[in-house]
C-alpha cells in the first residue's frame, strides 16, 4: 500500500487538482494506494473541496482544530500511515505538498526505487530558475552554507527537499528508538533535514529520485520568508550538530 501524505493549509483552490492528478497517475501506475490529507484548520474549503472526490479515489481527510504547521502536519500524517498499515516492511508513505508545485508524476520514480530495495527514497529537486522566486533560489544557495557539517554529513544531495517516500518499516524503527517522541526543533525546510537525521539510520539504502517543482502552477501567494527559514536551519544545526 502506497500511502500519499499531504499537508494542507487554505489549498482549496488547488487541492482538487492535485488530487485528480494523483487519480491519473496511480490509475496508469496499477498500484495499491490511499490519500491521507491533513487539513491544518483551513479556513477555505480546502476539507469539503476533498470530500467530494471521495467517491472518485480512496481519500480520507484529517484534521487539526488549530493550526499546528508543516512538521507536526507531516507527523501527525505519518503516524497514521502507521496505524493503518499491516505491512510495514512493504508498505509506503510519500509526502507531497498540497499546492501543485510538486508533480505527482515523481511518485512513480520514488516508489520503484523502494521496489528496487531502498528504504528511503529523496526527491532531488531540479529548480527551475523560471518558477523559482529570487528569495527561493538565494536561499538554497545559502543554506548548505548556514547548516556546514549538517548539511554535508547528510546521506542524500539535497537533504532540505521534503518530497520523499519512505519504508513504513523504517518510520516505525526510528518512533521505538525516539520512545514515540518525535521533537522537532522548527519547520519548514528544517524539518525535512530533521526527518532525514531520525529516519535515515534505520535505512539499509537511501537513493535519490531527481524532481522539478513548478512554483508558477501554485495558486495562492507563496509562504516562504526566507529570514525565517534561515534562522530555523541555523536552530537545527546548533541544537543537533
Amino acid at each position: 500500500m502506497i500511502y500519499i501524505c499531504i499537508p494542507a493549509h487554505n489549498e482549496g483552490r488547488s487541492i482538487g487538482v492535485l488530487l485528480w492528478k494523483i487519480r491519473k497517475v496511480m490509475l496508469k501506475f496499477n498500484r495499491a494506494y490511499e490519500v491521507l490529507v491533513l487539513d491544518d484548520s483551513s479556513s477555505d474549503d480546502t476539507a469539503e473541496v476533498v470530500e467530494r472526490y471521495r467517491n472518485v479515489l480512496p481519500v480520507d481527510v484529517l484534521r487539526e482544530d488549530w493550526q499546528v504547521g508543516y512538521s507536526r502536519a507531516v507527523e501527525r500524517l505519518l503516524r497514521e500511515t502507521l496505524v493503518r498499515s499491516s505491512y510495514p516492511r512493504r508498505d509506503a508513505a510519500v509526502v507531497l505538498q498540497g499546492d501543485c508545485t510538486e508533480s505527482p508524476e515523481h511518485i512513480v520514480p520514488l516508489v520503484k526505487a523502494l521496489e528496487g530495495g531502498a528504504d528511503i527514497v529523496a526527491g532531488t529537486i531540479v529548480e527551475n530558475g523560471r518558477t523559482a522566486s529570487r528569495q527561493v533560489r538565494l536561499a538554497r544557495w545559502m543554506a548548505p552554507r548556514l547548516l556546514g557539517r549538517a548539511h554535508s554529513a547528510a546521506p542524500v544531495s539535497d537533504p532540505l527537499c521534503g518530497f520523499r517516500a519512505y519504508r513504513l518499516v523504517v518510520l516505525k524503527k526510528a518512533l521505538r528508538e525516539l520512545g514515540d517522541v518525535l521533537s522537532f526543533t522548527s519547520d519548514g525546510w528544517a524539518t525535512n533535514l530533521e526527518l532525514l537525521a531520525i529516519t535515515a539510520p534505520h535505512a539499509r539504502r537511501i537513493a535519490e529520485s531527481p524532481l522539478s517543482l513548478r512554483h508558477d502552477l501554485r495558486q495562492r501567494p507563496s509562504r516562504f520568508r526566507m529570514a525565517r527559514t534561515l534562522q530555523d536551519l541555523l536552530k537545527v544545526r546548533r541544537a543537533k550538530w
